[in-house]
């Protein structure tokens, strides 16, 4: 017996490629004054353009990314929001972000220009020790994401967490 939700009716089609292809994609939207999306940080596998205003930008699975999506109207700016997002591999959970196909695990996600600009500083920061934001300790981005949340200052990313994370990393199955 089919499962309702199996059922020929609500299965989506997809193409042999799309269900092949291991990369997250994300949707970079560039409308001068109006919308303005881009990544902070992240290494792209690959980049395809759309047209004058739009582009696609894929990475691998585990990669890590920053997308700072910004949008104002007549009256302001209505969305400030950052996200720092861990690329998935196809049959892993994920959850949706807006224009991140077909999602990512997201490590943190805050909204308004104040929380956004201290994740911009801790950014900053980490890569003022020399360390590229994108093979940061995942657990440190949740970190920043919950001390904000809470009202409390991040702790700093240190060199010696960091090669933690690594040598954890390294021998972990």
């Amino acid at each position: 017996m089919i499962a309702a939700a199996d059922s020929p009716a609500t299965r989506r089609p997809c193409s042999a490629d799309a269900a092949s292809d291991p990369l997250t994609h994300v949707e970079l939207t560039w409308i001068e004054k109006r919308q303005e999306d881009w990544i902070r940080f992240g290494r792209q596998a690959r980049e395809q353009i759309l047209d004058r205003r739009r582009r696609v930008v894929s990475f691998q699975p585990e990669s890590q990314f920053a997308l700072v999506r910004w949008a104002a109207n007549d009256f302001g700016t209505f969305l400030s929001n950052i996200a720092i997002a861990r690329a998935v591999w196809r049959g892993e959970a994920f959850q949706t972000l807006p224009s991140v196909r077909p999602g990512a695990d997201i490590l943190l996600s805050v909204d308004g220009w104040p929380k956004v600009e201290r994740v911009l500083q801790a950014i900053d920061a980490v890569e003022d020790r020399g360390i590229d934001p994108a093979d940061a300790a995942p657990d440190y981005w949740r970190h920043v994401h919950n001390r904000l949340a809470a009202g409390l200052e991040p702790r700093t990313y240190t060199a010696a967490r960091h090669r933690a994370f690594r040598l954890r990393r390294s021998i972990a199955p």
